[in-house]
């Protein structure tokens, strides 16, 4: 690795990401407190019980990713049946059932943290996932075709295992269940609302601009141009979430502090547990960079998404998941290094032709 490590090879805006949420954050808390009428009157501009808004900054937030996405890549990950197994056992079992247990363990005292963690823990990531697996160079083909098929599961299932993880399976063990409804019709409206637009948007885009302009064009001109979008879409959700705190502000420091614990042990046993179940599987480096950071980084925008429609501006779900890419960034980066790290100390299986 360079010198400087994984942060070093971050682009500013990247690098300096934990501070322009910090800053976010204070924003929206100096926006709540001054001016308390204008987050009010945004909290009231909605279309049902969809704030309008959010709605926008969120769809914004889910554009930008899902058209980096190369859907052509499908097949070929389709063909190593054994990689994008273990993969899915990772992101869609072993993920969501690591995050509840340590919901429901660690912060079973708040059910709308422990809701907000669920929600986290269900959505496997489909964006900066590329960004840590190029650092650490990884297979960017697989890493692209992982975060294809799970865009399309995340739109076909995230609705039903938000309503069982966070309603049936909370029951189930005993832990607070939440008091709001959340059944699978409107979760599923929700995710198809805020995932399926921006998701179709996306594929549909890349098809059709890729056709008409090439992907030389698509790739080093108009994704370049609409990737920022998504980060300014991120930090206005951010200032219009925290903007409802008023008074509870104080006592949210150490709240972030609880909800980050569960979060960094998950990223860690996610991760370090993928990595050695795909070196034990035989996969060379490339791709078992891929299937851990694909394994360890969550789709924080859908569950920012899904908490705000369901639970509201104001609440501690919504603030759980987006306390999450405050703690991703750091951990994340960690790991890039402790990958690298491992790249160079441990013997690694020559890639085959038939897994190229």
């Amino acid at each position: 690795m360079a010198q400087g490590g994984a942060a070093s090879r971050l682009g500013v805006r990247d690098r300096l990401l934990t501070l322009w949420i910090f800053l976010a954050m204070a924003a929206g808390i100096t926006l709540g407190a001054v001016a308390p009428g204008v987050a009010d009157a945004l909290n009231s501009v909605a279309v049902g019980t969809t704030n309008v808004p959010l709605a926008v900054c969120m769809m914004l937030m889910l554009y930008p990713p899902l058209a980096k996405v190369r859907y052509s890549e499908l097949p070929r990950v389709f063909r190593n049946g054994r990689a994008l197994a273990l993969m899915l056992l990772f992101c869609a079992v072993v993920g969501p059932l690591l995050m509840f247990t340590l919901a429901t363990t660690l912060l079973g005292d708040h059910p709308d943290y422990m809701t907000g963690l669920i929600l986290i823990g269900i959505a496997p990531c489909i964006a900066m996932v590329i960004v840590w697996n190029g650092l650490a160079g990884g297979d960017a083909e697989y890493c692209a075709g992982f975060v294809a098929v799970n865009a399309i599961l995340q739109v076909l299932l995230y609705g039903p295992l938000a309503w069982l993880y966070a309603t049936r399976l909370t029951a189930l063990v005993g832990a607070p269940v939440v008091a709001v409804s959340l059944s699978v019709g409107d979760v599923a409206g929700t995710v198809l609302f805020y995932l399926g637009i921006p998701f179709a948007a996306g594929a549909l885009g890349r098809l059709a601009l890729e056709h008409a302009r090439g992907r030389d064009w698509y790739e080093g001109v108009l994704l370049p141009r609409v990737s920022p979008v998504s980060f300014a879409a991120l930090l206005a959700t951010i200032v219009l979430m925290f903007s409802l705190k008023g008074r509870q502000i104080v006592q949210l420091p150490l709240d972030a502090v609880r909800i980050a614990v569960p979060l960094v042990i998950y990223f860690a046993v996610m991760f370090f547990a993928s990595f050695a179940a795909a070196r034990a599987a035989g996969f060379p480096y490339p791709q078992t960079s891929s299937i851990a950071f694909t394994a360890a980084g969550n789709n924080f925008e859908l569950a920012i998404a899904v908490a705000v429609a369901t639970f509201g501006l104001g609440s501690g779900e919504a603030f759980a998941a987006v306390v999450g890419p405050l703690i991703e960034v750091p951990s994340l980066i960690l790991l890039v290094n402790a990958a690298t790290a491992m790249r160079r100390g441990l013997s690694w299986p020559v890639l085959g032709e038939g897994e190229r």
